[in-house]
């Protein structure tokens, strides 16, 4: 019973974060934002597959899949954020 309950407050908590980066990104327009919303997104995603699919074993299962393609989206974004920009002519 606590263990559903502190899958869900993890699911809630990525949405929430999810939501606030969408406004932060609303607000500036950096690509930053918009991509750390996606990651937390499919964090969420993957939270609520876990508990729905009953996977016992994460790593194993495909869903483990969507996390990895959260960080994935999170360590492009501060790649592509870190480039140097070209110098405008």
């Amino acid at each position: 019973m606590i263990v559903e309950f502190l899958a869900g407050a993890v699911t809630l908590g990525y949405i929430v974060a999810a939501m606030f980066f969408v406004h932060f990104w609303r607000r500036t327009r950096d690509r930053l934002f918009l991509a750390f919303a996606c990651a937390f997104a499919l964090l969420a995603l993957n939270q609520a597959a876990a508990h729905f699919f009953y996977v016992a074993n994460e790593p194993a299962s495909l869903v483990y899949a969507l996390r990895v393609l959260a960080f994935g989206i999170i360590l492009a974004a501060i790649v592509d954020k870190n480039r140097p920009s070209s110098p405008s002519s």
